[in-house]
This record gives C-alpha cells, sequence and structure tokens, in this order.
C-alpha cells in the first residue's frame, strides 16, 4: 500500500496536478466506516525546489460527482484513512462565505479560529469507555498555516492571514438573522466542512490548516444576491488553479520535522486507565492510541 506525510482534502479535481506521477488510488475501510471515495496517492515533482518529488494522497470530501452532503460526509473515517497512510499534515481545501467587506468573492483566508454551530455530527473518535480530552485553543497548525499563507502570496492569489471560521451544520445556507449574529462576533467567514474534521485531525495528531476559499457574501449584504450553490460552484472553478498552484509550492516549504504541538496532541490528553479501556476499543483505535497505550 502506498504512503504519504502529506494530504489534500478538497475537491474532487485537485489530484490532476501537472508533474503528479505514479499515481495510485487505494480502497480502505476503518473500523469507523468507508472514506468519502477512493484516496489517490501520486509523487509530485518539485524541481524548483532540489527535491526529487514529495508523496502526496488526495481526498474528494464529498465524493467524485460532489454526492455527499457537508452533514453526511463521514469525516472519521477519512481522518483515519489517511492517518493509516502515514499522513502528518492536511491541507484542507474549504469553500466560505464571507462576514467582512474586505474578504471578496475569489480571496482566499488562512483562518486560525473556529466557531462550532454544528449540531448532528460525531466530533471525536473516543467515546463509550474512554475518555479523551485534547487542547484545542488554536484549531489549526501554526506551522502549516504560515507556509500555505506564504505560498499563497508567491502564487499571486490575494490571500489574508488569519480569521475566524464559523462552521454552521447546513445543508440549508444561514437566514439573514444568523449571518449578522456572526458578524457581531466578529467572525470572518461561514462554511460547512471544516469540522469536525479539524478536531478529529488533532485526535490524530495530525497537523490541519485550511485555505478557505471566498465564494460570497453569504447573505448579510442587502446589495447582493444571496448566496446559491450555483454561485459557489462558479467561484470554486475559478479558483481550482490557484489552489493547485498553491499546493505545489507548499509542499517544497513543508518542514521535516514537526515541531508543533499537533504532533503529540494526545500524550497528556487520555484520562481512562488503559486497564478498563475494552479490548475491541483498544484494537480500534491502536492507529491512534497505541504507543501511548501500550506504554501504559
Amino acid at each position: 500500500m502506498p504512503t504519504a506525510k502529506i494530504a489534500v482534502i478538497g475537491g474532487s479535481g485537485l489530484y490532476e496536478i501537472e508533474g503528479i506521477s505514479g499515481v495510485e488510488e487505494v480502497s480502505l475501510s476503518t473500523p469507523f466506516g468507508k472514506p468519502s471515495d477512493k484516496i489517490v496517492v501520486g509523487k509530485l515533482v518539485l524541481r524548483q525546489e532540489g527535491l526529487e518529488g514529495v508523496s502526496v494522497a488526495f481526498l474528494p470530501r464529498h465524493g467524485r460527482g460532489h454526492r455527499i452532503p457537508p452533514i453526511d460526509v463521514p469525516f472519521r473515517a477519512n481522518i483515519y484513512a489517511l492517518k493509516s497512510l502515514g499522513v502528518e499534515r492536511i491541507i484542507a481545501i474549504n469553500s466560505v462565505g464571507s462576514l467582512r467587506e474586505d474578504l471578496k468573492p475569489g480571496d482566499l483566508l488562512i483562518p486560525d479560529q473556529l466557531i462550532d454551530r454544528t449540531r448532528s455530527r460525531v466530533n471525536t473518535f473516543f467515546r463509550e469507555s474512554i475518555a479523551v480530552h485534547i487542547p484545542f485553543a488554536d484549531p489549526f497548525c501554526p506551522v502549516l498555516s504560515d507556509v500555505l499563507y506564504d505560498a499563497a502570496r508567491a502564487a499571486g492569489a490575494t490571500v489574508h492571514k488569519g480569521g475566524t471560521y464559523v462552521v454552521m451544520e447546513g445543508p440549508a445556507f444561514s437566514t439573514r438573522a444568523e449571518s449578522h449574529l456572526y458578524r457581531s462576533w466578529g467572525a470572518s467567514v461561514i462554511g460547512m466542512t471544516a469540522l469536525p474534521e479539524a478536531k478529529l485531525a488533532r485526535e490524530a495528531e495530525i497537523c490541519y490548516a485550511s485555505i478557505a476559499c471566498v465564494t460570497d457574501y453569504d447573505c448579510w449584504r442587502t446589495d447582493c444576491a444571496p448566496v446559491t450553490a450555483e454561485i459557489i460552484i462558479n467561484t470554486l472553478r475559478q479558483n481550482i488553479a490557484m489552489a493547485k498552484n498553491i499546493i505545489k509550492l507548499s509542499l517544497g516549504k513543508v518542514p521535516a520535522k514537526r515541531d508543533c504541538e499537533c504532533a503529540t496532541a494526545l500524550k497528556t490528553a487520555i484520562v481512562t486507565n488503559s486497564d478498563l479501556i475494552p479490548a475491541q476499543q483498544k484494537k480500534d483505535l491502536d492507529l491512534l492510541i497505541g504507543k501511548y497505550v501500550r506504554k501504559a
């Protein structure tokens, strides 16, 4: 089975990047079901960086053809499957609506905070007989976020650094009252996909950062038509080439060694005595907690 230390979660066509070779499609099953689709693994040659190539895994969050709505994305299976391939860092591509005048459709944001407004999504690997409390004050990896910001600037994108991403349940878009409420909180953008993805990545000790692609002004501006699915898709299509370029530029800048807190998020987070964790649960979660439970 192929391996990769970096993954990209986003749309269906992101893996169609010039310079990718040795492409393999991997079909995986996990204790949490099947991921959204087959994972595409290939090697990107980065001659401009003096590197032979970087192995990258690509996973379409909504499945090919965008057939899975946000509330039904198998987030746990997606993160677990990527972890099983050796992934240590995830670059997420998220479409978002702007809650700020200066964040215009077509702009990019590298967010640094999240507000969770989801309601019915399972947002942890750790349930039933195991208590785990990860630190999540800074939900996006600061190191990987800096790499993405610098790469976006180098690619010529209009990119903003830092901001709060409100994650809503969906699938309907916001009411005007909700949109104005989130603006009053000082939030920057709103979308449906960064959670529980970011939280599960932290539980899996994977660095996670987002390229948030602004597609619209949500519905708070009365001088603009409220957001529609058609508006979002059209803007995303325009951004796909830019996203591919940012990904390529980012790969050569990612540090070889991880010194961030993401890499050891579980070190002091597991509260339950290992003797009290059921055997089947230990087996299912071994990929995540094995090094700590076995040591204990």
